[in-house]
């Protein structure tokens, strides 16, 4: 099997390790196979990949979009390592407001599936890092919305305490605002 999938401690959410294929001359490895995918639980069409470089301490997050532009994601850090983070904000999960996270690096080749119905974000620990990462459905600014990275309702665990954020990352609201609002799913 060229991959193993564990879930982590939130349903749907799977870590995706990849078989590595090593010697003397570099690697080889299956970074995507739409059946074994399927059969784990890794549903949708993906219909986008993109590729972000960041230095040491950005933190790109927590991102999500509305329907009937959610996007389910497979995130892939090909240099570097970074702490990918999702958290649940489906109202009916047992799992609502939680969130996991895992360290996805260019050493360990681990990938992350975030289905829609989460907020993600990553923040970089390497000096630089660059991901790769499919999504299910296009993106559409219109619908976008985000959860402040240090909601202390949510209660993320952050290995950078003064992380670099854009403007916009500094200015998303909390969960309380987000289900006031009515822009969980």
């Amino acid at each position: 099997m060229p991959f193993e999938f564990k879930r982590l401690g939130i349903e749907d959410v799977i870590l995706i390790i990849p078989k590595v294929f090593e010697d003397e001359r570099g690697f080889f490895m299956e970074t995507y196979r739409k059946d074994l995918f399927e059969s784990a639980g890794i549903k949708g069409d993906f219909v986008q990949d993109n590729h972000s470089r960041s230095k040491h301490g950005v933190l790109r997050g927590l991102h999500f979009q509305k329907e009937p532009y959610a996007q389910a994601k497979i995130m892939r850090c090909v240099r570097g390592e970074i702490f990918d983070v999702a958290v649940d904000l489906r109202r009916n999960s047992p799992t609502f407001g939680k969130w996991v996270g895992a360290v996805l690096s260019e050493e360990n080749k681990h990938m992350l599936y975030i289905p829609r119905g989460f907020a993600h974000g990553f923040v970089v620990l390497s000096d630089v890092a660059e991901v790769i990462y499919k999504v299910d459905n296009v993106y559409a600014p219109e619908y976008e919305r985000g959860l402040i990275w240090n909601d202390p309702d949510v209660g993320v665990e952050w290995p950078i305490k003064n992380p670099i954020l854009s403007e916009k990352d500094k200015s998303w609201t909390t969960l309380k605002k987000l289900i006031e609002k009515g822009d969980v799913f």
